[in-house]
């Protein structure tokens, strides 16, 4: 089981030394990739028509694929996960684009996390449609994986048309693994489908395992090896319970986990410094780097 780390970009303020010092330490540590989450705008809760939703326009969010550039030039040993990426909200040209480039930098270690994401007014601004992401988002990660291994494609579907044209340098996996995050019953007919691997939001295991079993079973419907399908759950640092911490993990490993990415998010930590100790922390608990 890989074990990673997500990147607390809306708890470390918005200086390029704390994205440095983060990423220095995430290497040193022993950490083999970092998860981020993606927003392009946030929202003001106090527009007329309300905001639900867990962040505002106050969350600050470093933009993900320069994000991981930079991260990828500072330390080239770590690997990448967008844990999500909003799909439906940006051009998958453009999105296909981004991913390649990204994991030829890395060296082929980016796995694209993707999702329908909730906040409407982000969707508007962007110039797509909120109400149809959900039959998009399939179509997209279709024609993802043709940008990803065809020289020049032709494709033509109910939202989007390629005519003979193509992505150069072409990425260097071929495909990117694209990873479905999500618990609604379409996000695991998704991922059982057309994913390479599911990132849930539960945070013990005996909670996935009915998702587990559905996403299992619609891989085996379609014709795919369920097996091949990863698994990569957060784990919270919580209180700090190293019990709680042991059992978690012994119960997402023994429910066929392939990742782990460790979550300093909502600990109280405010200051780079005390984001990098909670990730020493584990990572000496984890046996990390040894």
């Amino acid at each position: 089981m890989e074990i990673g780390v997500v990147f607390p970009q809306n708890e470390i303020g918005d200086d390029p030394g704390a994205v440095r010092a983060l990423t220095q330490a995430i290497d040193d540590l022993g950490y083999r990739h970092v998860l981020a989450y993606d927003h392009v705008l946030g929202a003001n809760p106090e527009r007329p028509e309300g905001l639900k939703g867990p962040y505002t326009h106050k969350d600050g969010f470093w933009e993900v694929f320069s994000l991981f550039a930079y991260m990828a030039a500072l330390r080239p040993r770590l690997g990448f996960i967008t844990g999500v990426l909003v799909l439906p909200q940006r051009q998958t040209a453009l999105a296909a684009k981004q991913a390649a480039t990204l994991d030829v930098l890395c060296g082929g270690r980016f796995r694209l996390g993707v999702g329908n994401g909730w906040n409407a007014v982000e969707f508007e601004a962007l110039g797509e449609n909120f109400k149809n992401r959900g039959r998009r988002i399939e179509e997209q990660v279709r024609l993802l994986k043709r940008l990803f291994t065809e020289e020049l494609v032709v494709f033509e579907g109910k939202f989007h048309k390629v005519d003979d044209a193509g992505l150069k340098p072409l990425p260097v996996q071929q495909p990117i693994p694209i990873w479905f995050g999500g618990q609604h019953e379409n996000v695991l007919r998704r991922a059982g489908e057309l994913g390479d691997g599911w990132l849930p939001g539960f945070r013990q295991a005996a909670d996935a395992a009915e998702s587990l079993a559905k996403i299992r079973a619609y891989a085996e419907a379609a014709g795919r090896e369920p097996g091949a399908i990863g698994l990569e759950p957060r784990l919270n640092y919580g209180t700090g319970d190293e019990a709680v911490w042991a059992a978690a993990i012994e119960g997402w490993r023994a429910a066929g986990a392939t990742h782990l990415a460790f979550n300093p998010l909502g600990a109280g930590f405010r200051q780079v410094d005390e984001h990098i100790a909670g990730m020493r922390r584990f990572a000496e608990f984890a046996g990390l780097g040894q």
